[in-house]
């Protein structure tokens, strides 16, 4: 029998078969960034980026409470993963909270020793990006299988 024709008959013989049972997709995760914790990770990422855009204008150096802000942030970022860890819904959720938290503090030191104009604004901007990576990880909308509605970014 010719290749062709066996690969026709195979193909009819495989498509009259039953249809294979489907799985049930697995609940989507919840929707973290409606939580308060993670809505106030966001509120403050927002208010500390938008402090440090404001350093990068007027050469301004950081303030006390912008530091605090930092460590603080850290902090509820370190929380955040932990929360998400211990639900086990979204490991690269978990992973990348962490990193942010164990860089801020990081991009702030770098802030701090900077010593001249270009590695000051070269450091303000890597903590500015981080800062946005904090806002934009928790606001991305969830993977396309999940179900759940995506969030406004604003």
């Amino acid at each position: 029998m010719p290749c062709a024709a066996l690969a026709a008959s195979s193909l009819l013989w495989l498509t009259a078969g039953p249809v294979p049972a489907r799985a049930e997709p697995p609940l989507p995760p919840a929707a973290s960034a409606l939580e308060p914790l993670f809505a106030d990770i966001v509120t403050r990422a927002r208010a500390l980026k938008a402090e440090a855009e404001a350093m990068g204008s007027s050469n301004a150096p950081a303030t006390d409470a912008f530091k605090t802000g930092i460590a603080d942030l850290a902090a509820l970022d370190m929380a955040g993963q932990k929360v998400v860890r211990e639900r086990g819904n979204d490991g690269d959720l978990a992973c990348i909270l962490r990193g942010i938290a164990e860089d801020l503090p990081v991009k702030l030191a770098a802030l701090q020793l900077a010593n001249d104009p270009t590695t000051r604004d070269s450091a303000l901007k890597e903590l500015i990006y981080l800062l946005n990576d904090n806002i934009e990880v928790i606001l991305a909308p969830p993977g396309p299988a999940s179900g759940i509605a995506p969030l406004e970014a604003s």
